[in-house]
């Protein structure tokens, strides 16, 4: 994957992208989160830009392999890690938290690459993740 310099609202979107397509799959109600709390605005960004990253992001991860996305389990763990070392201020990463959960919450479950996914940005950058209560329906995902 490409790089974006350190700190960049780029480098930003591309976190919140990977956190969207966590789970394979962006839906509406996601989409209307990153709306109705400027997940856009927040970044520094226009909300085309933001968008645009968001389809770079998914774009580059179907191109790996057979061309199927089925989470970001399918990432190389360094690479992932990589991506998020792209963020080392820790006003900006706490935001990058903040949003991802927001997002991952928005459709009252958690998935499980979404999981992976936030204590992965919580675990490597030494930051709480909130706490995320296990769902009824089994260990695959949590509610929110």
């Amino acid at each position: 994957m490409r790089t974006f310099p350190r700190n960049s609202p780029q480098a930003a979107a591309r976190v919140v992208a990977l956190a969207l397509l966590a789970d394979g799959d962006v839906d509406d109600t996601e989409l209307a989160a990153m709306a109705r709390i400027d997940v856009a605005g927040r970044l520094d960004l226009a909300p085309v830009e933001l968008m645009a990253i968001v389809q770079s992001v998914g774009h580059e991860l179907l191109t790996r392999g057979d061309g199927t996305w089925q989470g970001v389990g399918q990432l190389p763990r360094a690479e992932l890690l990589t991506m998020l070392d792209e963020i080392d201020d820790v006003g900006l990463r706490l935001i990058l938290l903040q949003i991802c959960v927001a997002l991952s919450r928005s459709d009252r479950r958690i998935a499980r690459g979404e999981y992976e996914v936030l204590c992965t940005l919580a675990d490597h950058w030494d930051l709480p993740l909130p706490p995320l209560e296990p769902a009824r329906t089994g260990a695959a995902s949590v509610s929110a």
